[in-house]
C-alpha cells in the first residue's frame, strides 16, 4: 500500500517508503544503444560533434586543453557544452512557523536508483521551452514571475571536467498561497532533507545544489563588507580576495575546440567514445523510457564513469571555529580559471592508484578513523547526463597535531567565509557545494 502523502506532514521513515513506493511502482527502462539507433542525434564528420538535430539540448565536442595547473599540463577530452542556463527551483512555504520545502520524487534516466529527490522544479531551458514537444513542466510560472518572494536566486556552476561552462539558476522562493500538488511531491523541512542526505543516492545533485546556498549557521556573521580579520578566522576575507587574485594571474587554462574525431588517446566506436586505456569516462547512447515524464520516450547520450569518484573535506576548529581546507581547482570547463573545490577531489581519475602522496590530503582521508568521519555516504552525479556514476562525499575532521600549513592552492577558511563566496557566481564548486548542503549546523562544531 503506498504511503500516504497528504498536506499531514509526514516523517523521515515515511518519505523513504514514498520514495521506494515511487520507485517499485513506475515504468522505467534504460537501454545502452548503438550510436546508430539514436534518434534525432548524431556525430556530424563535418564539425565532429555529437548533437541533436534541433540544436538545443547539449552536445558532446571535443576540446585540447592547455594550463600550468597539476602535473599534467595538456591534454584531450570529449566535454558537455550546453550553453543554455536551466532552473533547479524549490518552493518554499511556512507552515505554524516553520519552513517546508516542496520536494519532488523524480526519475532520471542516469540515476543508480531510478527516483531521488529534487527540486520542485528541475528544467533545462529546451525543456521548459518545450523544444521536445512535451508538457510545460510543473510550477514553471512561479519561478518565470516577476513578482516572486525570493530566498535565493544565483547562478552556479556544475562539473568542470565534464561540462563546458554551464551554470544553471539555483533559485528558492517562498509563497503564501495554497498550492495543489500531486502524489509527486511533498513537503518536508530542511531538517529532513539534510537527514536523507546521509542515506546512499536518495538526494539528487540539483537539491543539494540548491541547498548548499543557504546558510545553516544560528548566529549571522557573514556580511560582505567585513573585510577586517575577525579573531575566530585565521584569513580576513580581503585576503582570501588576495589568495584567488593569485590564484587566477599564477594559473592558465586555454580550451580549444577539436573534432570529436581528432581526439588523442580516444576512439569512437559503434556503441561508445571512449580513451583508449578505458580510463576516466565514456559517452554512450542510451534508450530511455520513464512513465511520469514530460515526455516519455526518448534517446540521448550519456557519460559514463569509469568509476567511483571520492569528494572530501577535511575540517579543524582553529581559533574555537571550523575551517575548511579549500582547493583552487583548475577544471578544462571553468568559466574562470579556478573554483573553490573539496580539499580532494578526485572524480574522472582512479585515485585508488594515485594514492602515493601526489595527491595532498588524499591518504589523510583514506586512512581516516571512524571518529574523525562526521559524514561518509555515496552520492549520485547529476542523473539527465551522466549514467549511473555516484561518488563517495566525506567531511573528515583532522586530529589536534594536523599542521596548519598548507600548499599554495589550498587555503582555510570558515563555513561563514564558503558561503560569502557563494552568494556569487562561479566560486564554490558543485562538488563542494555537494558536500556543503549536508551540514546541519557549524559554528563551534559541526553536525
Amino acid at each position: 500500500m503506498a504511503p500516504t502523502i497528504t498536506k499531514s506532514f509526514i516523517s523521515t521513515d515515511k518519505i523513504i517508503e514514498w520514495l521506494k513506493f515511487k520507485n517499485d511502482n513506475v515504468i522505467v527502462m534504460i537501454e545502452k544503444i548503438p550510436f546508430s539507433k539514436i534518434d534525432k542525434w548524431t556525430i556530424d564528420k563535418l564539425s565532429g560533434s555529437l548533437h541533436h538535430e534541433s540544436g538545443k539540448f547539449f552536445s558532446i565536442e571535443g576540446i585540447r586543453i592547455y594550463t600550468n595547473w597539476g602535473g599534467i599540463r595538456s591534454w584531450e577530452q570529449p566535454i558537455i557544452n550546453q550553453p543554455e542556463i536551466g532552473i533547479l527551483g524549490i518552493i518554499t512555504k511556512e507552515f505554524n512557523g516553520v519552513l517546508y520545502f516542496l520536494m519532488q520524487a523524480k526519475i532520471e534516466p542516469g540515476n543508480i536508483n531510478y527516483v531521488q529527490l529534487s527540486p520542485t522544479l528541475q528544467a533545462t531551458k529546451s525543456n521548459y521551452t518545450k523544444v521536445h514537444n512535451g508538457k510545460t513542466p510543473e510550477y514553471l510560472d512561479y519561478f518565470l514571475s516577476k513578482n516572486k518572494n525570493t530566498i535565493i536566486d544565483q547562478l552556479q556552476s556544475e562539473q568542470g571536467a565534464r561540462f563546458l561552462q554551464k551554470r544553471n539558476r539555483n533559485i528558492i522562493i517562498k509563497v503564501d498561497n495554497e498550492i495543489e500538488y500531486n502524489d509527486n511531491y511533498c513537503w518536508m523541512t530542511l531538517e529532513q532533507i539534510k537527514d536523507l542526505m546521509r542515506h546512499n543516492n536518495i538526494v539528487n545533485m540539483d537539491t543539494r545544489s540548491v541547498i548548499a546556498c543557504l546558510n545553516v549557521n544560528k548566529r549571522d556573521h557573514s556580511p560582505l563588507n567585513r573585510y577586517s580579520k575577525q579573531n575566530a578566522e585565521l584569513y580576513s576575507l580581503s585576503d582570501l580576495l588576495s589568495w584567488i587574485a593569485d590564484q587566477k594571474i599564477e594559473f592558465s587554462l586555454d580550451v580549444r575546440r577539436i573534432s570529436l574525431y581528432k581526439l588523442k588517446n580516444w576512439r569512437i566506436t559503434d556503441n561508445k567514445i571512449h580513451h583508449k586505456e578505458k580510463k576516466y569516462f565514456s559517452v554512450i547512447a542510451t534508450d530511455v523510457t520513464i512513465g511520469n515524464r514530460e515526455v516519455t520516450h526518448w534517446t540521448q547520450p550519456m557519460v559514463e564513469s569509469a568509476q567511483d569518484g571520492l569528494n572530501a573535506f577535511v575540517v579543524k576548529s582553529i581559533n574555537g571555529v571550523i575551517h575548511f581546507i579549500i582547493q583552487a581547482k583548475v577544471e578544462a570547463g571553468n568559466l574562470d580559471i579556478i573554483e573553490l573545490a573539496p580539499t580532494v577531489q578526485c572524480l574522472t581519475g582512479n585515485y585508488r592508484e594515485t594514492g602515493d602522496g601526489k595527491l595532498p590530503f588524499l591518504n589523510y582521508v583514506l586512512n581516516a578513523n571512524t571518529n574523525q568521519k562526521v559524514f561518509d555516504t555515496l552520492q549520485s552525479e547529476e542523473g539527465g547526463r551522466f549514467y549511473r556514476e555516484q561518488n563517495r562525499n566525506m567531511i573528515i575532521i583532522a586530529e589536534a597535531d594536523f599542521s596548519l600549513k598548507l600548499p599554495s592552492n589550498y587555503i582555510w577558511m570558515t563555513y561563514n567565509q564558503i558561503h560569502t563566496f557563494i552568494i556569487f557566481n562561479n566560486y564554490i564548486n558543485i562538488q563542494a557545494r555537494s558536500l556543503l548542503a549536508a551540514i546541519k549546523r557549524c559554528d563551534e562544531e559541526i553536525n
